[in-house]
């Protein structure tokens, strides 16, 4: 069927993201960096929702130092923690040590997914050659001709003052585990399964409560608390899809359960509200190909990760550096060619990425998996861990750093190699 639509703009571009999250964000700014034309599309207003993912690991504490932007990032609201902790029930025992990392930063730190992109593509908008486009949803691709496997030009959106076509000589997914981009062109990722969900919500914390961001494990569920230093985010894991069971249970049994897995709340549990929760479906897959001419997909939409090890922002923004590593060159010969209409990038191209990409995402997911199979689904089947206690202190210091490794600086971590401009002479170069 031909699309009837009346586009009120045609405007080009040498890269159009879709989705301005972790990977999409980063992306622009290394691209823009880079002196490349780049236009990011993000379909909300802003970047405030919660309980996104906040967890910024040694891994991006280290690009962030390459950008020259961590003075900045350590003026944001956060909270470090050098080790994760398990809650036994006779105290905390720790199963992972950040503190013998190699390199400079050997500590995670949470901070408020907003206030992050806020950094990042604040920072992507002192180039002249960025636009950032908010409230501008994409809702399809373009297409070099009407083949499935024509090569992508670039992306239809919507904003409030109606629809639009971008085109570009690449297109970047990078909207989240739910792509539209990703499913206009019909790539539909490989579930490995969840066996949980996740309730959020958020609890006032005392000075007098533990410093730790843990893990109590209990008897059918299990939660996963994060000091937010004047509160605390509680992750609460249920069985998947098990929270129209609890909600049918009501709100008094889930109070009862964090009296007693977590006393220190006891005095402050009565302001749990069911209706104040948000539930996160917890999905692990993965594209078997994230790219097509001119499309390449990236973090969420190409591999949905557990929160497991909170390591999904991290792997997101790790596909944007090594995708900025790799096309900045490409693309800035296509922009100095100077064509009314870029070529798309080749496949073969964008399938180095991949192949760069995938060992560090199926060796990451593949300990998730584990993880909830032999902890989390006997957790959440009512089967008690053999004395917890006894079995966390048990873990060799060996163990705690290649756990700490894994988790905070991962299997592949990338490097900030891609080109970067003088932002001053590129202002003068516009102006003139």
């Amino acid at each position: 069927m031909s699309d009837t639509t009346a586009y009120s703009t045609t405007t080009s571009t040498t890269c159009v993201i879709a989705g301005g999250g972790p990977a999409g964000a980063m992306l622009g700014l290394l691209l823009a960096r880079a002196g490349i034309d780049v236009t990011l599309l993000e379909k909300h207003a802003d970047f405030l929702r919660d309980f996104r993912g906040d967890t910024i690991h040694p891994s991006t504490l280290q690009l962030l130092d390459e950008l020259g932007l961590k003075a900045e990032f350590d003026k944001l609201p956060h909270q470090s923690f050098p080790r994760v902790a398990v809650e036994t029930g006779e105290g905390l025992v720790s199963v992972a040590d950040f503190t013998r990392l190699p390199g400079r930063y050997r500590e995670i730190t949470m901070v408020p997914q907003w206030d992050f992109l806020n950094l990042i593509t604040k920072e992507a908008t002192r180039y002249p050659n960025f636009r950032l486009l908010m409230q501008a949803e994409a809702t399809g691709v373009l297409r070099a001709g009407d083949k499935p496997d024509s090569p992508v030009t670039g992306l239809r959106y919507r904003d409030a003052e109606g629809e639009h076509e971008i085109r570009a000589a690449l297109t970047v997914a990078a909207d989240g585990r739910h792509s539209d981009v990703r499913d206009a062109v019909g790539m539909t990722p490989v579930e490995m399964g969840a066996p949980m969900d996740v309730v959020w919500f958020r609890l006032p914390r005392e000075d007098t409560d533990p410093d730790e961001t843990f893990f109590r494990p209990g008897v059918g569920n299990a939660i996963v608390m994060l000091n937010r230093r004047d509160y605390w985010q509680l992750a609460y894991v249920i069985p998947k899809n098990g929270f129209a069971e609890l909600e049918r249970r009501g709100v008094e049994e889930l109070r009862a359960t964090l009296d007693r897995l977590l006393p220190f709340l006891s005095d402050r549990t009565d302001q749990v509200r069911l209706a104040d929760v948000s539930v996160l479906s917890v999905a692990v897959n993965r594209l078997r190909r994230w790219h097509l001419p001119g499309l390449l997909i990236i973090g969420d939409a190409a591999h949905a990760m557990s929160p497991i090890g909170g390591v999904g922002i991290n792997l997101a923004i790790q596909d944007a550096v090594a995708a900025a590593n790799l096309l900045d060159a490409p693309l800035r010969k296509a922009e100095s060619n100077r064509r009314p209409v870029l070529d798309p990038v080749p496949d073969s191209l964008l399938a180095r990425l991949q192949r760069r990409r995938t060992f560090p995402t199926a060796a990451t997911q593949w300990i998730q998996v584990q993880v909830q199979n032999r902890l989390i689904t006997r957790i959440l089947a009512g089967e008690t861990p053999p004395d917890v206690g006894t079995a966390a202190r048990r873990i060799p210091v060996t163990a705690k750093r290649l756990a700490a490794r894994a988790i905070g600086i991962g299997f592949r971590p990338e490097h900030v190699r891609s080109h970067s401009v003088d932002r001053g002479a590129m202002i003068t170069d516009q102006v003139q």
